[in-house]
């Protein structure tokens, strides 16, 4: 007769052996089983993670046909024998032979060794499902997706029905805009509460605030609407980028002008029709409508169209032969700029921009900080970029405390407004919290005063109509703080008489000289497409050179930042998990504190990377690159999308980090916090610019005025 063993042998001869022997150990006791069922609590939920839970059906047969085997040996070996007299089981416990010394009972004793299960066999055959199983979950997860769960952002706004009345009548011709008592949130987080902006037309205004208060989500709850905004006005929101077609880039930006490719479109149908006319002339109907529409392009000015375009690209970086490229052509950045001329040109009454400087060039962001200043409808732009918000805005709107307070003039104004309204009024709070002790105190001390009850009433009532005062708020400040590192003997890094080219015979540049030390702060600028990137990637070692020789110290840790490397950080884990998938084996205290020490703490480090704002995710992203301890840092445009108080942190950072720094940026004022060596890109050369920044901005300056 067939072991029962063997029948699982057949029905699964793939299965692993520890699995196999740990299920043969089961199975070697023939009389615990009663039923099938006790057969599949005993080894089918270790056959379905052997074998998978999609064949349970195959396995209870199995253990139907277990029980039935089992069943027929305990038939043959029973032998039913009638007792002759009654059996004493304290004598048999007394005369058993037992290796153990001290038996209480005879229901004390246990099976023989033979037929217990094997621990050790038991620890290893559960060890392998488990590493079969985390294999199996590992597949799965590559081939389904985790979803990325987004809250979605809500407004309400009190609308009064006189406004609601002019608006549907549409007799309201005004292009100041108001928005009164808004509340915006993110799920269940309360961003502004209560509050109210007025933008005047013809202004400027700069929306500023930490990163994470929802000033992006407001531009777009404005963008779309959701908060009333006067159906007459035309918005225009600059934040995707221009779907890459056949289109050329110069035609892409006159296509934004609607109602002059309607006209244009008008002309060449009419034109048709009249073309495929009579004999006996054209149609005076048709002849007319040409004429209206000639008179109409003419008021619109049309054919001064392209220059226009044409002018508002070439400030964007776009040369002559990029203006008549196919948008498919350019990377995600040049087309950002694309959607940037899309609305300059079209000139909406109200421009909404979100950080219009990061993807731009210092020449670009000088040409568009010149072409803003003459900005004729009104602007309403976020941006950190400190110089940029000192040259363009009019009115600074200041978003804190989940509500909005406007300031008049630059961001300069705006900081020093604050700090003295900051400082009245806290000592106006002080000057009130003092008065309210002192009359508290007369008042506790002569409550039970009959004669002067009515003294102590009004006292009292007093201070009910005193006006409640608050604390001045301090807002959390983020401290970055690099890693501690020892220091390197020379050369740390250096490039020798370095060329590079990707086709051969145009070269990005040669004989390029470079060395960084332990204590360089070396910061590289240029136009857009003068090699910056590929002169990092020599330095990181991931692009050979064409000629030269690229030298680094064997004790050289490199960290290197990118808003690219932003971009692709798994959005669908938190911060921690993030730490955990790249470096496993801490304590979950660890990944905390390396985060909080780049401002990523408290239920920030819990949520989900996709909800985070732009800068909480830059900030997330240092701190997973300086989880590996580098002590060279080599860093691509690192300020995109980080507050202005979190780019100051960035630089004293830097100015306390004891290693090397290679920096490519264009924020002004992050170059000119930490910069000691600037070295220019372009016409195929990287040459250091003695003079330094002030020096480079005024050579840009220059090339701008000579192109103009």
């Amino acid at each position: 007769m067939a072991v029962p063993s063997q029948l699982v042998r057949d029905k699964f001869p793939n299965i692993d052996e520890e699995i196999f022997q740990y299920v043969e150990g089961v199975l070697t006791s023939t009389e615990d089983f009663e039923t099938s069922e006790d057969v599949y609590e005993a080894i089918g939920g270790l056959l379905a993670d052997a074998v998978g839970i999609e064949k349970d059906g195959e396995i209870r047969t199995l253990c139907e046909e277990v029980m039935r085997q089992l069943s027929a040996m305990n038939g043959s070996l029973e032998e039913h024998r009638i007792l002759d007299a009654p059996v004493q089981l304290a004598e048999m416990a007394a005369s058993m032979e037992l290796e153990e010394q001290v038996v209480r009972s005879v229901w004390t004793r246990e099976r023989d060794d033979v037929l217990k299960v094997d621990q050790r066999k038991l620890n290893k055959a559960e060890a392998k499902l488990k590493e079969k199983k985390e294999k199996r979950i590992n597949t799965d997860k590559k081939d389904v997706q985790s979803p990325i769960i987004l809250e979605m952002a809500t407004a309400s706004q009190v609308v009064s029905k006189k406004d609601r009345a002019l608006d549907a009548k549409g007799t309201c011709n005004t292009k100041d805009i108001r928005i009164e008592s808004f509340d915006v949130a993110y799920g269940d987080r309360v961003l502004i509460q209560n509050a109210t902006i007025s933008l005047a037309y013809g202004r400027r205004y700069a929306l500023v605030g930490r990163n994470g208060l929802g000033k992006t989500t407001l531009l777009r709850m404005i963008a779309g609407r959701v908060l009333r905004v006067p159906s007459h006005i035309s918005i225009l929101y600059v934040e995707q980028e221009v779907t890459g077609d056949d289109t050329i880039a110069l035609d892409s930006v006159l296509e934004c002008d609607t109602v002059r490719a309607s006209l244009i479109a008008q002309e060449k149908q009419i034109q048709a029709r009249i073309a495929q006319g009579d004999t006996g002339g054209p149609d005076e109907n048709l002849v007319e409508q040409l004429s209206n529409v000639y008179s109409e392009l003419q008021a619109i000015e049309a054919d001064k169209a392209p220059a226009k375009a044409s002018v508002i690209l070439s400030g964007l970086g776009f040369d002559p032969e990029m203006q008549r490229r196919p948008t498919r052509e350019f990377s995600g950045g040049w087309r950002m700029r694309i959607a940037l001329a899309h609305a300059l040109f079209s000139q909406p009454d109200l421009l909404l921009l979100d950080e219009p400087t990061n993807m731009l060039d210092m020449k670009a962001i000088i040409w568009l900080e010149n072409y803003l200043m003459g900005w004729a409808s009104t602007l309403l732009v976020v941006s950190h970029d400190r110089h940029f918000l000192d040259i363009v805005p009019t009115d600074v709107l200041h978003l804190h405390s989940q509500d909005i307070d406007m300031y008049r003039g630059n961001y300069e104004n705006f900081f020093q407004t604050r700090r003295e309204r900051q400082k009245n009024q806290q000592r106006e709070y002080e000057a009130q919290a003092q008065f309210r002790a002192h009359v508290q105190e007369f008042i506790d001390k002569f409550r039970y005063n009959a004669k002067r009850a009515s003294l102590v009433q009004s006292k009292i009532k007093m201070l009910e109509k005193l006006p409640e005062l608050k604390p001045i708020e301090k807002e959390i400040g983020v401290t970055l703080k690099f890693p501690e590192v020892e220091k390197l003997n020379s050369p740390i890094l250096q490039l020798d008489e370095v060329s590079f080219y990707y086709t051969k015979g145009k070269t990005i540049f040669s004989g390029v000289d470079l060395s960084a030390a332990m204590d360089s702060r070396i910061c590289i600028v240029g136009e857009n497409g003068t090699g910056k990137t590929t002169l990092l990637k020599i330095l990181l070692g991931e692009l050979e050179p064409t000629n030269g020789q690229r030298v680094a110290n064997r004790s050289l840790r490199i960290g290197y930042f990118t808003q690219h490397h932003v971009d692709q950080l798994d959005m669908r884990v938190c911060p921690v998990e993030l730490l955990q998938s790249k470096f496993p084996g801490k304590p979950v205290e660890e990944y905390r504190r390396q985060l909080g020490a780049f401002g990523v703490s408290g239920d920030l480090a819990l949520q989900q990377l996709a909800s985070l704002s732009g800068g909480q995710k830059s900030r997330v992203a240092f701190a997973l690159m300086c989880a590996a301890n580098p002590n060279f840092f080599i860093l691509d445009e690192p300020t995109n999308h980080l507050d202005i108080e979190t780019i100051e942190s960035l630089g004293e950072a830097i100015s306390k980090f004891k290693g090397g720094i290679v920096l490519v940026s264009h924020d002004e004022r992050l170059i000119r916090m930490v910069c000691t060596e600037l070295w220019v890109c372009g016409g195929g050369q990287v040459k250091c610019m003695e003079g330094g920044f002030d020096e480079y901005r005024t050579l840009v300056e220059k090339e701008i005025q000579t192109t103009l």
